[in-house]
């Protein structure tokens, strides 16, 4: 066991609590989304290095503002597809979800995600996470982590790739104890061929914020088998709660033998509201009764490592047998103060997308967003909470993406526009002192560090 667990084995058992990134608005607090005071009018803004914004062959983007800020922000761009890392190899593309991790000496440590499948590639010959082979999970499959170390002044001190051989990571989420877990949102089989994959995927792994290299792939088969979305950890408990990316998805939560120790197996379950005698799909019909606590319970999931994810053996299938309830697209989860939220892209009357709230405590759960205007709210995907408590939400629509926040009153404000191009927003997540926000543009592959005054938001 690594220090790091043991520590928080130990505060598990003296029954102190993990502080929040940061605190979150008051409970119910919320109302049908409308527009209302944010930081401000959006306008282009160049990144301050836009002259080293090039990669030949790749893409140029000098002198090109990347996205739409507010007075008094600025940004940034860092480890974009194509660069040369500290450890030799080629930032891969696609990049996807991320968390932030507190480092030595006041830096900051990114673990971030690439959604690369099989054999997919960028710009040419461009590979994916490039790993020793000994540490690939799949030596078939281009997706995988890499990570970044940033200065307190939010400069790139070193990046290396920290995972390989895994399967289009789309998200995930950072753990108490100071690690990532990566999801794999492709449930894809080997190949008889061996032209394609050689293992199973559609797993979880965990990386080390601080590991300094790479880490071995081994797939955590006890979180289930299915399009992994995003996991969210109770810090009281260790329970992960995790997401699915389909249309009739389930919320799960893993409840491990050993807080702090996945691999020890544990016991994979779904959501169901309780009363409830089958499966109810939240997709619609709920918005009458936004902040609304509603009362569930949980039903186990009997094979959670499924042979393949056909309607009769995925684990969904054997979670709405049971009466789990279903989300349309499950994707960005997040923990604070006590509650998990998650995103329903596709979910609501229409279909603009919800936020739900599950209270561990009260075992409730709480529609606290749901989109009526896809001019306000569209495909909202990964979510983060800011230093000012507030949600923000990173938008993967069809119509212009944005930052977007949500304040106490449930009034909504955008924080940035892609300015360049239609690529989503994904990633968010802030430094630990609360002076940056870092997400990324997912093509052709950039993190940017926006820098602002995050903390003064109206709550």
């Amino acid at each position: 066991m690594s220090d790091s667990r043991r520590q928080f084995v130990k505060m598990l058992g003296a029954g102190a609590m993990v502080a929040p990134l940061a605190a979150l608005v008051s409970r119910g607090a919320y109302a049908a989304p409308s527009f209302g005071p944010g930081f401000g009018p959006l306008a282009p803004a160049l990144p301050l290095n836009t002259q080293h914004l090039w990669v030949p062959g790749a893409y140029d983007l000098r002198n090109i503002p990347l996205i739409n800020l507010p007075r008094d922000f600025r940004y940034w761009a860092i480890s974009g597809t194509g660069q040369m890392m500290s450890d030799g190899t080629l930032v891969p593309g696609d990049h996807d979800g991320m968390a932030a991790f507190r480092g030595a000496g006041g830096t900051t440590v990114l673990v971030r995600n690439h959604e690369l499948s099989n054999r997919e590639a960028k710009f040419g010959n461009l590979a994916g996470a490039d790993v020793h082979a000994a540490y690939k999970f799949d030596a078939y499959a281009n997706g995988g982590t890499t990570t970044l170390v940033l200065d307190d002044e939010g400069r790139l001190l070193r990046d290396y790739a920290s995972l390989g051989g895994t399967n289009n990571n789309c998200a995930g989420g950072p753990t108490p104890w100071g690690s990532w877990l990566t999801c794999e949102e492709n449930t894809s089989i080997p190949n008889a061929t061996m032209s394609t994959y050689q293992k199973r995927h559609g797993y979880v792994f965990e990386v080390p914020a601080h590991s300094g290299s790479a880490v071995l792939a081994q797939p955590i088969t006890g979180m289930g088998r299915f399009s992994h979305e995003a996991t969210a950890t109770d810090p009281r408990t260790g329970i992960v709660y995790e997401t699915e990316d389909t249309g009739d998805s389930l919320f799960y939560r893993y409840r491990p033998y050993q807080a702090g120790n996945l691999l020890a197996g544990g016991v994979l379950e779904a959501l169901k509201l309780k009363g409830s005698s089958e499966s109810v799909n939240t997709g619609s019909g709920f918005l009458g009764r936004l902040n609304q606590p509603l009362a569930v319970e949980w039903v186990a999931i009997d094979n959670p490592d499924p042979v393949d994810n056909t309607a009769s053996h995925s684990t969904r299938a054997q979670g709405q047998a049971k009466g789990a309830a279903r989300f349309v697209r499950g994707e960005g989860a997040w923990y604070g103060n006590g509650l998990v939220y998650f995103v329903s892209t596709g979910g609501g009357d229409i279909g603009a997308g919800q936020v739900w709230a599950y209270d561990p405590a009260a075992d409730t759960l709480t529609l606290v967003v749901e989109s009526t205007d896809r001019a306000v709210l569209d495909a909202p995907d990964n979510i983060t909470i800011g230093p000012d408590g507030r949600l923000y939400l990173f938008e993967d629509g069809g119509s212009g993406n944005h930052i977007v926040g949500v304040n106490a009153n449930g009034e909504l404000f955008r924080v940035a526009e892609n300015a360049f191009n239609s690529s989503e927003f994904c990633g968010g997540c802030f430094s630990h002192n609360g002076r940056f926000m870092f997400v990324n543009i997912q093509s052709p592959g950039l993190t940017l560090v926006i820098e602002g005054p995050w903390r003064k938001g109206q709550r």
